[in-house]
């Protein structure tokens, strides 16, 4: 392989094939909370996901790590912020709001995380990321305030305010990765919040009021595997192996295709369609990325 295609191209590959698979996620979620108690789905997508790391752990004959004092607090905290938390944020928003209108509010984490690359890893932010936040986070509120309930958003306020609080795990999730990035490998990174989401989920099924399955239909069992093989293990792996590459301003502008790839998709497998001043509103959106982009 050149090297200029491994030292510029690959992370950037990666990426790209990450934000489609997280992308799907909306809809496969969707999908599988219709059937299954999402709880059970957490805790099911958790456990694919340990599985499938723990053989790749054992394939590769260990892992690589450079563990310093004091780095137990920042991984604890890596797997808190994602999955537990953020997954907890993200599955009860698709209970209240769309996939499509869930997938637009994705547009603030590479802004949330650009001011968090500020502050802690001081990069710079450009005036057009300024303006280009300013309008995208416009855009989200008129969204938010917009939708109207209905079969798909019963309650598009609350929803759409939990996936906002799930980009800022998100966001906070990738500036600790870049922290650590020197020092652990991404697949532990990857691996402690898969274990620590299959404890932390697990638990959660033991709860009064979640329901374990009396049957397991085919298709959703298959979109949980997929849930746990494909996006926990391969989006969020190929993620983080990119972060440690690119800057992290780099890598979370390309979350921004996620909004785009969820409506499509939104529309094309459930038949989600948006109202005239929601299409307004995401152009707004749009806009404003486009606008941060700029250098």
């Amino acid at each position: 392989m050149p090297e200029a295609w491994d030292g510029v191209a690959v992370p950037y590959l990666a990426i790209l094939t990450a934000m489609f698979l997280w992308s799907s996620t909306f809809v496969v979620l969707k999908l599988v909370f219709a059937v299954f108690d999402p709880m059970f789905v957490l805790f099911a997508r958790m456990l694919v996901a340990s599985l499938c790391l723990g053989l790749l752990v054992w394939l590769r004959g260990g892992l690589r790590y450079d563990y310093r004092a004091g780095d137990w607090k920042w991984l604890l905290l890596l797997g808190l912020i994602e999955p537990c938390l953020y997954f907890l944020f993200e599955a009860n928003a698709l209970r209240y709001t769309s996939a499509s209108q869930a997938g637009m509010v994705t547009s603030a984490m590479p802004f949330l995380a650009a001011l968090g690359a500020m502050a802690f890893l001081h990069e710079r932010l450009s005036v057009s990321k300024w303006a280009g936040m300013v309008l995208s986070s416009a855009g989200i509120v008129w969204l938010t305030w917009s939708g109207q309930p209905d079969a798909h958003a019963p309650n598009p306020l609350l929803g759409n305010a939990l996936e906002l609080a799930a980009m800022g795990c998100s966001a906070a999730f990738v500036l600790i990765v870049k922290k650590l990035s020197d020092r652990y490998s991404p697949l532990l990174m990857t691996g402690m919040p898969a274990l620590m989401g299959c404890v932390w989920f697990g638990a959660g099924t033991l709860l009064p009021g979640v329901h374990w399955p009396q049957h397991y239909p085919l298709v959703p069992s298959l979109l949980i595997l997929y849930l746990g093989a494909a996006v926990t293990l391969g989006a969020y792996g190929l993620h983080i192996w990119a972060v440690t590459r690119v800057p992290v301003t780099v890598a979370t502008s390309f979350n921004n295709l996620i909004p785009v790839m969820t409506v499509l998709g939104a529309w094309a497998v459930l038949g989600e369609t948006l109202s005239v001043t929601q299409t307004m509103a995401c152009g707004l959106v749009l806009v404003g990325v486009l606008i941060g982009q700029r250098r």
